[in-house]
């Protein structure tokens, strides 16, 4: 099922820096009505867009903005954290967190908005995901327990929600060049390039969007185990 996001309203999360800014600047540009959703409502300094305050790990915050856009019909859960805390040793309440937002979060807003796109006659929820999601590393252990989940989460709702017209699709994407990646020193995408093909994907009714080779290829390991993608503790 293909979506035409130049007739669509998309509530964007996060949308005030980084990927998330990409995102909501581009479908302005492809002629869609936006919602640009940050903490701080005034921390979005983008022309064309409808600026919300949106806090999504506070569920009144989330029912504020349920009432206030009543007319979304395209969903994109995009805000989310890194903690760093490894698993062992990190702080538990860390941990917690990458969970509180990432996970739960989302799941909030998901909850709170997929009555909203049903009512307006069905449409698309698209959840940004990462290739930590499939691959563990221990300096962002807890990160990627709560991107898997996320993963998990995300085919859950595509399932619940298809038979109310509402496709869910996930975004998997290695390091980008955002505030997110910037005490990591390997190769990181452009977000901006991310961002279109994203939505170009998201257009086309792409349930799993792979956005690099890296996603490409830890998605090929899967069907391998611990073999194919931890070798040295095989």
């Amino acid at each position: 099922m293909s979506l035409d996001l130049s007739s669509s309203t998309v509530l964007v999360t996060g949308a005030n820096r980084g990927f998330g800014r990409h995102l909501a600047q581009q479908l302005v540009g492809r002629g869609a009505t936006v919602y640009a959703a940050a903490r701080r409502a005034e921390s979005v300094d983008l022309d064309g867009v409808r600026p919300m305050t949106l806090d999504i790990t506070d569920a009144d915050s989330v029912d504020r903005a349920a009432a206030q856009a009543r007319d979304v019909t395209v969903l994109i859960n995009n805000a989310g954290i890194a903690t760093g805390a490894p698993l062992l040793t990190g702080e538990l309440a860390d941990v917690r967190r990458d969970f509180e937002t990432n996970v739960f979060g989302t799941l909030g807003v998901t909850r709170a908005f997929a009555p909203v796109i049903e009512s307006n006659g069905g449409g698309a929820i698209l959840n940004v995901l990462s290739v930590l999601s499939w691959f563990t590393l221990p300096s962002l252990a807890a990160y990627s327990a709560a991107k898997s989940a996320e993963w998990s989460m995300t085919n859950a709702l595509r399932i619940e929600l298809a038979s109310r017209n509402i496709r869910v699709s996930g975004l998997h994407v290695g390091y980008m060049d955002t505030d997110l990646a910037s005490g990591i020193d390997d190769p990181k995408s452009d977000p901006a390039a991310v961002a279109k093909l994203t939505l170009d994907q998201l257009e086309a009714g792409t349930a799993e969007i792979l956005a690099d080779d890296l996603s490409r290829q830890v998605r090929a390991g899967l069907s391998g185990g611990v073999a194919a993608l931890y070798p040295n503790l095989a």
